[in-house]
């Protein structure tokens, strides 16, 4: 669809700022109710397993709408399916807000999640197909740092809300914003691109998908118990029946040729992976140290994590726009080295670090996710045909939900292993942080590896 040099300029302004709001507003609503949850569970009487399924439920029905929903905004049209996404992403919000028990409030945030898989599957697409190569990391950088800039003010800003007016006033925010930017839409936003209008839609691949996707995901949030290894082997299963039947069929869901044959998208799609899976948990890790080992209120404890993101949200922008004129290959790296060196200086946290040291850390890990993460996607983006935006897309959200995971997996597991069920409160400070310790090292040796990931891509392609 073309259009008049004004018009398209429009066209790219007023979809960069419906995206970005959309990138916000997620992000936002994640950071709040994660500070909603003692209010929640303590108005609801609900237990610390029901209360880990109010997170994991909207992370899992994103992971396994996510790719399915990208390939059909390649074929249906991305507009449609991003407007259909804000719809019950808000729908999902009211929900949430008029929960009075577990299994509605549990179910509104699956509803949430499938909204969140089909805004994630698309929103990257969009802005990719009205953005030039030339402008498409500036973009991208923007989008990438409203991400940050609602896990920044979503800490603070939810804790104001839970307590001056209550904890469904984040939900009930987020239904206002959801009404917002539908009126956006449906005023100012005219064009839509589906590039594989012709081409059917792969429901074997997208069950078998989201059936290994549910066993991996579960798997990993109930280690190291036997459910937990067995649902993970089940998912791996599935997973590989999967791979047999993309590699078959002659539309699949998921194109394993990219993976084979392009040599930037494999190996970006990988170091996104690794770069997720290496810094997820570190807020959370980080949330229990300050108030357990060091004795902060969770106020103080949330203005001392706020460093990071907002050095990301600084930083996010300019490496876009660098991601423009110098390799992705070069900034993304970069980026994976400084995130390594953050966590290796978390390594050496006890309770007597200080304060600076602690921040300066931080810094570090801000500064290299705002390096890494738009030039990374620019390079995902800029690799493939205009045909597969949408499931080059839904990859990257892929890839971030399979590394939160992964991230949560690993820290969940070492510090079973060495604090078992007792309280971190009540006595088990030095076990704590001696497994805060393994992790951080585990996870410094995950992002030493994907610095020679990001590398190994090559210079980037454009494929217009």
């Amino acid at each position: 669809m073309t259009y008049p040099a004004a018009d398209q300029n429009r066209e790219k302004k007023i979809t960069l700022l419906i995206v970005t709001l959309t990138s916000f507003l997620t992000p936002f609503m994640a950071a709040g109710a994660n500070i909603a949850l003692p209010r929640i569970g303590a108005e609801l009487n609900l237990h610390a397993i029901l209360l880990t399924w109010i997170a994991s439920a909207y992370i899992l029905s994103a992971a396994v709408f996510l790719l399915p929903f990208g390939r059909l905004a390649d074929i249906h049209g991305r507009k449609k399916i991003f407007t259909w996404g804000i719809v019950f992403f808000g729908f999902g919000s009211l929900l949430v807000a008029l929960a009075h028990n577990a299994s509605v409030l549990i179910a509104a945030r699956v509803v949430q999640g499938l909204g969140g898989g089909m805004v994630f599957g698309t929103g990257t697409a969009m802005l990719t197909s009205a953005y030039p190569p030339g402008e498409r990391g500036r973009a991208l950088g923007w989008n990438i740092g409203a991400v940050y800039l609602g896990l920044s003010v979503g800490p603070p800003a939810g804790g104001a809300l839970v307590g001056l007016i209550g904890w469904r006033s984040i939900f009930w925010i987020n239904v206002a914003s959801c009404l917002l930017i539908l009126t956006l839409i449906f005023f100012y936003l005219k064009g839509d691109h589906r590039e594989a209008a012709h081409e059917s839609f792969d429901f074997i691949g997208a069950i078998l998908y989201g059936c290994g996707i549910t066993g991996l995901m579960i798997g990993f949030s109930t280690l190291p118990g036997f459910c937990g290894y067995l649902a993970l082997f089940l998912g791996l299963i599935v997973l590989f029946l999967f791979y047999k039947w993309e590699r078959r069929t002659s539309m699949p869901l998921l194109h394993f040729g990219l993976l084979m044959t392009n040599r930037v998208f494999a190996f970006s799609s990988l170091a996104a992976f690794i770069n997720y899976s290496s810094t997820f948990a570190v807020g959370f890790l980080l949330s229990l140290y300050l108030q357990t080992v060091k004795g902060f209120s969770p106020q103080q404890a949330g203005f001392l994590l706020v460093p990071q993101p907002i050095v990301q949200a600084v930083f996010a922008p300019l490496s876009g726009h660098l991601s423009d004129r110098i390799e992705p290959q070069k900034l993304a790296s970069i980026g994976m080295a400084c995130s390594a060196a953050g966590l290796m200086m978390l390594i050496l946290l006890n309770q007597n670090t200080g304060l600076y040291f602690f921040i300066l850390s931080l810094i570090f890990l801000g500064l290299g996710f705002g390096l890494f993460s738009s030039p990374n996607t620019n390079a995902i983006m800029s690799s493939v045909q205009r045909r597969q935006f949408g499931v080059a897309s839904a990859t990257v959200g892929t890839m971030r939900l399979l590394g939160q995971m992964f991230s949560m997996g690993v820290a969940t597991l070492i510090i079973t292993l060495w604090v078992g069920d007792k309280s971190i409160i009540t006595g088990s400070q030095p076990q704590f942080v001696t497994a805060m310790h393994i992790i951080f090292a585990i996870f410094a040796a995950l992002s030493f590896f994907g610095i020679f990931a990001s590398m190994a891509r090559g210079k980037m392609r454009e494929r217009l």
